[in-house]
Parts: structure tokens; C-alpha cells; sequence
């Protein structure tokens, strides 16, 4: 019987944010893949799970897909981690959920924090609908295509962006969309989680000047 493969949502700062269902998942598996080994281990020995480790990650993702599905066929059970939140979202676990699915293996979601929802939920904006966009073209102009393409969109925007690049993001932003209302959010779940709100102009007059650090989730009214 082929094996089950496990999709665990694990802590976006906050490692004590996983569940009790999550750690078990993790203690029973034969192999857990992970987008990068060196910071799931941080999370993992902290729990004391000692399970066997293997990167999976979009370097790789041709030939350790089917190297995670031949396992699966051979029994073994896996779990999919990602750096954070939910597998799949915005990372290249959804390669190997396909072909799991299109070999009939079992897939089960242990589900958890995304930063996505969270930003979403502390922004303060409209929840009951929104789009999620993952992270923006680097280019100005394939970034303002896709922002174009929104520009009469009615549902909240969720965007994942660079510290680096959060400014310049928002003076895009601005010049396709308008000063709409937004937020900032800025590490969360961590010490230093901060969430700036209010207009792309106000936003932006608060970081021009300051040196924007750590994970970044922008949401667009």
C-alpha cells in the first residue's frame, strides 16, 4: 500500500503557534521534506523530533518530486513543510500534492498559521472577500500589468513582499491603483511584529526613512 503524504502547516514566527496534531504528524513520519532544512531544523529541535530530513525546494523540485512519489509508492509516509505557514502557498510543494494526487495517494492537510490570513484578519480591512496574489514580478512593468489587471477589483488585495522592496512596491501601487487604504505587516506573530496603517501616502511617508526589516505581508483595500 503506497503511504500517506502529509502537508503540515508550521509557525510563521511564533514557533509555539503549532499544533499538538502537527508535532505528532512529525514524530511518526518516515521522512519529512522540507523547503529548507537548515531553518526547519530550528523548529524541530525544539520539539525533539529526530525524523529524517530531505530538502525540497524549487532548485530541486524535478527530481526530488519523483524521487518524494517513488517513496510514497514504497509505503513510506511523508511529510511537506515549508520556512513557514502552509505548504503549496507560494513555494513549490503543490508539484508533489499533484503528482501524489495523480497517483492516488493519500493526501492529508494538517492545517495552521498562514500569514496571508493573519495579515488579512489585522489589517482592519474587509475580510468577508478577498485575492491573494503571492509575491509581485520584480520588473516595474510586469508589476503594474498585474496590478492593471486589479484596478477594478472590489476584494481585498493580499500581497507578499521584500523589506527591501516595500517602498518602491507602494509608489507602484499608488500610480496604478490610487491612494487606496493599506497595510503593513511587518513580522508577524514575532517580537517585533508591527502593522502600519492607513493611506499608500501615509504608509510611505512613515518608511521612507527607516530601515524595513524582517518578513513583509501587504494588504490593499
Amino acid at each position: 500500500m503506497p503511504g500517506h503524504l502529509y502537508i503540515v502547516a508550521t509557525p510563521i514566527g511564533n514557533l509555539e503557534d503549532i499544533s499538538e496534531r502537527a508535532l505528532k504528524t512529525l514524530r511518526t513520519v518516515d521522512l519529512i521534506a522540507a523547503e529548507d532544512t537548515r531553518h526547519s531544523k530550528i523548529l524541530l529541535n525544539k520539539y525533539n523530533i529526530s525524523q529524517p530530513l530531505t530538502s525540497y525546494h524549487k532548485f530541486n523540485i524535478k527530481e526530488k518530486t519523483g524521487s518524494l512519489v517513488r517513496s510514497l509508492l514504497d509505503g513510506k509516509n511523508i511529510a511537506l513543510i515549508s520556512d513557514s505557514g502552509m505548504p503549496g502557498v507560494s513555494d513549490p510543494g503543490y508539484q508533489v500534492i499533484r503528482e501524489a494526487v495523480e497517483q492516488g495517494i493519500k493526501v492529508e492537510v494538517i492545517p495552521g498559521p498562514s500569514a496571508a490570513i493573519t495579515a488579512l484578519v489585522a489589517s482592519g480591512l474587509p475580510t468577508d472577500c478577498f485575492v491573494f496574489e503571492g509575491f509581485l514580478p520584480r520588473k516595474p512593468g510586469k508589476q503594474r500589468k498585474i496590478l492593471g489587471a486589479l484596478k477594478d477589483e472590489e476584494r481585498t488585495i493580499i500581497i507578499y513582499e521584500s523589506p527591501f522592496r516595500v517602498v518602491k512596491t507602494l509608489q507602484v501601487v499608488e500610480s496604478v491603483l490610487g491612494d487606496r487604504q493599506v497595510a503593513v505587516c511587518r513580522e508577524l506573530t514575532k517580537k517585533f511584529e508591527e502593522i502600519i496603517r492607513g493611506s499608500i501616502k501615509e504608509v510611505s511617508e512613515k518608511l521612507k526613512n527607516k530601515q524595513v526589516r524582517g518578513e513583509i505581508v501587504l494588504v490593499i483595500s
